[in-house]
């Protein structure tokens, strides 16, 4: 992985005097010396940049207790790793970097960090989860259970926007195809025997809420104005 311009230049001959050099606090750790745990627990961010306290708890405890040695190990990556404990969540994110004036600059690419550019049909699914996701948490309370949706739910709300195919095995196909590329971002489980799958904890991270509400409207009004013209047309 290159360096990106503008990084400041370390001495590699190591000619620094010994006084000049920053005091370390307890929780500055190097990487070759950091504990076991948190390294496990670092390793675990970078593969897939979460760690949810119900499936695997220990990293999960780890993260919390653990906070200030995972953040010095990410901090010379320009990571950093957030605490959702009430949804029972640690997640990956790019440090902020300040600008020159102090405030907080625009978000900007890692290397480490992937960024993929969900389709329209992925995007419009995290937004319609989203929503259900937060309604759950009202009438239960944050992280107090799992939020769980049916797949034939999921797929009438799908079709008011995106229209039906007039065949139920390609309607299907299709809303489970988005279900399965949504797995890799972390925010649904696998679909179980009840036809039913948990929307999970990160998806309350994921994405803006209010682009996901503005593409819902913006959804809304296209498929709005396609009913009127198919009514004119009548």
């Amino acid at each position: 992985m290159s360096g990106s311009d503008g990084e400041p230049a370390s001495m590699a001959d190591g000619s620094e005097r010994a006084d000049d050099e920053p005091q370390r606090s307890p929780t500055d750790v190097p990487v070759r010396s950091a504990p076991a745990e948190v390294r496990a627990t670092v390793q675990e961010l970078l593969r897939h940049g979460y760690i949810e306290e119900r499936q695997k708890p220990t990293l999960y405890r780890y993260a919390v207790s653990r906070h200030s040695q995972v953040a010095a190990v990410l901090e010379p990556l320009d990571l950093d790793v957030r605490l959702d404990e009430y949804r029972g969540i640690a997640y990956l994110a790019v440090a902020t970097m300040p600008d020159e004036q102090g405030k907080e600059a625009d978000e900007w690419s890692h290397p480490l960090v992937r960024r993929q550019r969900m389709t329209l049909e992925q995007s419009l699914v995290v937004a319609m989860l989203r929503q259900a996701f937060l309604l759950h948490e009202q009438d239960v309370g944050v992280g107090a259970a799992y939020a769980k949706m049916a797949v034939e739910d999921l797929l009438t709300e799908f079709l008011t926007y995106f229209g039906d195919s007039r065949s139920d095995a390609r309607n299907e196909s299709r809303i489970s195809s988005v279900l399965e590329q949504l797995k890799t971002y972390g925010v649904v489980s696998e679909v179980d025997n009840q036809d039913e799958f948990t929307i999970r904890p990160l998806i309350a991270h994921l994405a803006n809420p209010r682009s996901l509400d503005q593409l819902l409207l913006a959804l809304k009004q296209a498929r709005g104005a396609t009913s009127d013209e198919a009514t004119a047309s009548d």
